[in-house]
């Protein structure tokens, strides 16, 4: 089985939608006795010490354990300035100076899903682009992608086909992105499943392809549906209703919570469990398509 991985953000307290996301991650892994890893993305803001301390405490409080040494991409960027210095000297990359407002208030091609970049800084004249440095707005680095068509297979939602923006590598202050890190920091622990909340199955077409143009594997893919609240909202880690202290305040106990999410992932449990008490009776065949309500003690 693939060796797999949990990747969580420093930047506030774990709710159920985090933990249940980390348990169906190890139990893809550990059902067929794989390694299962954990990093830590802690480049974005508000990102420190006492945030991964409380969601270390978070999963082992539920079970969860993991192997070898703990990532920080904090730790990593000289990793990420050399897979940009490759895709640069490639050809593939060039300067952002649009700012989000312009982005979005851009019109899109017909084929692009909203949001996509729309290539306005892609083929500056050199005229253009003088005038945007001398604007003194640092710009951003973005991939050319070139409206490339990539396809995935999610093991869960089947094949997912998707024109590739121009997105962003690095952004304007310096610190690399998202959808670069992320694929660096796979394939270099050598992750080789990836399971992961389906808010982000919109964005694995340009891990995939970036993955492609830095010759790394593209892993197998797994997205879980996303767990949201009573009114079908997705879940915020600034909404402390569903942390595990609250569940615990009103009543729950961290095994009943378990059992809850495990029931939610398909798996046939008792009221109360632990997730190694599941592990056997684990099948991603069984994992429900439809989002999740979190719920009440």
């Amino acid at each position: 089985m693939p060796t797999g991985r949990f990747a969580p953000s420093p930047t506030g307290t774990f709710h159920v939608g985090n933990l249940r996301t980390a348990l169906a991650a190890w139990l893809f892994a550990r059902s067929g006795g794989s390694e299962f890893l954990l990093r830590f993305e802690d480049l974005d803001r508000g990102a420190h010490g006492d945030h991964e301390r409380s969601q270390l405490g978070y999963l082992s409080r539920i079970g969860l354990d993991f192997d070898g040494e703990i990532v920080r991409q904090s730790t990593r960027l000289d990793h990420y300035s050399d897979a940009i210095a490759a895709l640069t000297q490639a050809g593939l990359t060039y300067p952002c100076w649009c700012s989000r407002r312009e982005i979005r208030e851009a019109p899109v091609a017909p084929h692009q899903p909203p949001g996509a970049y729309p290539g306005t800084c892609r083929d500056l004249s050199t005229a253009a682009r003088t005038k945007k440095e001398a604007s003194g707005r640092p710009p951003a680095l973005r991939l050319r992608a070139d409206g490339v068509v990539v396809t995935v297979i999610d093991s869960l939602h089947g094949e997912h086909r998707a024109v590739v923006d121009d997105f962003v590598l690095q952004r304007g202050d310096g610190t690399p992105a998202y959808h670069l890190v992320v694929v660096v920091d796979d394939a270099d622990q050598g992750v080789q499943e990836v399971v992961r909340a389906d808010d982000l199955l919109e964005s694995t077409p340009r891990h995939a392809h970036l993955q492609s143009v830095l010759g790394l594997a593209e892993p197998r893919w797994a997205h879980v549906p996303l767990v949201v609240d009573a009114a079908g909202e997705r879940l915020a880690k600034r909404d402390g209703s569903t942390s595990l202290t609250e569940w615990e305040k009103e009543g729950g106990s961290v095994p009943r919570l378990v059992a809850l999410m495990a029931r939610s992932l398909g798996i046939d449990c008792d009221d109360e469990c632990r997730p190694a008490d599941v592990l056997t009776a684990f099948d991603p065949a069984r994992i429900p398509l439809s989002r999740w309500t979190a719920p009440s003690p």
